[in-house]
């Protein structure tokens, strides 16, 4: 049987380029309740560290459109949104996130 942070790997692995979705969106679609998505980033980190070094981080965004990030990552983030076509504004939002936004079927 597969586990919930095994299908939260599969899922996160299957965002397309130039789309993003949200934590929220891969909990519930791994079958997650509300809560579930403050576990997302834990999961994945774990699945890194263990040797899984294709997911898409930045392919992950809060549910209001804002990236993550921090002064290490800040500058590789925006090359790989700029790569894939994806705006992002100033306050460090994606500008047409409605438009890019991946659900899960």
């Amino acid at each position: 049987m597969i586990t919930f942070s095994e299908r939260v790997i599969r899922i996160a692995r299957s965002i397309p380029k130039g789309r993003v979705t949200t934590y929220g969106r891969i909990a519930k679609a791994a079958g997650g309740g509300t809560l579930a998505s403050r576990s997302i980033t834990g999961i994945l980190g774990k699945a890194w560290e263990n040797g899984i070094k294709d997911i898409p981080f930045h392919r992950i965004v809060y549910a209001n459109g804002r990236i993550w990030s921090n002064a290490k990552y800040h500058k590789e983030r925006l090359r790989l949104y700029k790569k894939e076509g994806i705006d992002i504004d100033k306050q460090n939002r994606i500008k047409n996130f409605s438009n890019i936004l991946f659900e899960f079927r």
